[in-house]
């Protein structure tokens, strides 16, 4: 029996620059879904929409009555479906290549099973009534999104380019530095459940750790990045191939960035819109941080992974 998708592939062909925009697409739609969360939070919207998967006990969608809150909440639950589309394409694209591109597709439906965990993750946030625990829960599954997409779209940009060498000590840092960024994420979570800002207008309990033993840490983590960053971008200063110098020169232009609106944060009371560029600014570390990793990898060129799938089918 012919499936959709061969029927489609006997018709349809797209080339790499559609497979380009649409997994550039998808990146930028798992970045919007972290910075809509992150105004959900600041403007005390959590329970905007105080049911699931309903907004309310007598409405799919927000009502009048639900007020700026339910509109910024319902909103947020929107941009699912816009994500949804980004993943669903980039699927399709991915799959019904002339070249065929096996590793992006099996991330693009990674993808597509990360959105739907972080639905029903979101969904368990409300039911919870924004418990910390979940909503770290939630932003930890937004995270794995991000990192899906960032992973395919880093392999759509270096298809069928052969890969750099690296040496082993520039390895093990960009290793470190992933891990790190990983921790300072982690940090961060811990941060926002001890912190003000809880989601909704309501008293929500928050994690019962001090928040500015939390901050510090956080910072602490910060600065380790920062200083295996600085190293890396010593050591591959004098490479022949300068991708992994330039990305690591983007990753401590954002991590500075950061650090500075991180800053400001701490000094001024938390102000909401500081909180949600700090959001966008860790959204675009971790992607650097995946980035930096991938390109110190060594993978298996493009046109040998499709040769062996061919001789697999034959």
């Amino acid at each position: 029996m012919t499936t959709p998708f061969q029927w489609l592939a006997a018709r349809v062909a797209f080339g790499r620059p559609a497979l380009r925009t649409a997994a550039a697409g998808a990146l930028a739609a798992s970045v919007m879904i972290i910075v809509t969360g992150a105004v959900v939070r600041v403007s005390g919207s959590g329970l905007g929409c105080d049911q699931w998967p309903n907004c309310s006990a007598d409405s799919l969608a927000a009502t009048p009555a639900l007020g700026l809150h339910g509109a910024i909440e319902f909103g947020n639950r929107l941009l699912t479906f816009v994500v949804s589309a980004a993943v669903g394409w980039l699927i399709i694209v991915s799959r019904l290549q002339r070249d065929a591109v096996p590793a992006v597709t099996r991330w693009a439906w990674a993808q597509f099973w990360i959105v739907l965990l972080n639905a029903v993750v979101g969904g368990l946030t409300v039911l919870a009534r924004l418990s910390p625990y979940m909503v770290t829960a939630h932003f930890l599954a937004a995270v794995l999104l991000l990192t899906g997409s960032t992973v395919s779209w880093h392999r759509t940009r270096t298809l069928d380019r052969p890969a750099p060498p690296v040496t082993a000590p520039v390895r093990r840092l960009a290793t470190a530095l992933f891990a790190g960024t990983a921790l300072l994420l982690v940090a961060g979570t811990l941060v926002t459940g001890t912190g003000p800002h809880a989601g909704d207008s309501s008293d929500v309990t928050r994690m019962p750790l001090n928040w500015t033993v939390m901050t510090w840490l956080h910072g602490a983590v910060a600065a380790v990045v920062l200083a295996l960053a600085t190293a890396l971008w010593n050591r591959t200063r004098t490479d022949p191939d300068r991708t992994a110098h330039r990305r690591t020169t983007v990753f401590l232009a954002v991590l500075l960035a950061q650090g500075l609106v991180g800053l400001v944060q701490s000094t001024t009371a938390l102000p909401g819109a500081a909180v949600v560029l700090h959001l966008l600014g860790s959204a675009l570390a971790w992607t650097g941080a995946v980035r930096v990793f991938l390109d110190t990898r060594t993978p298996s060129a493009p046109h040998q992974e499709h040769r062996a799938a061919a001789l697999a089918r034959s």
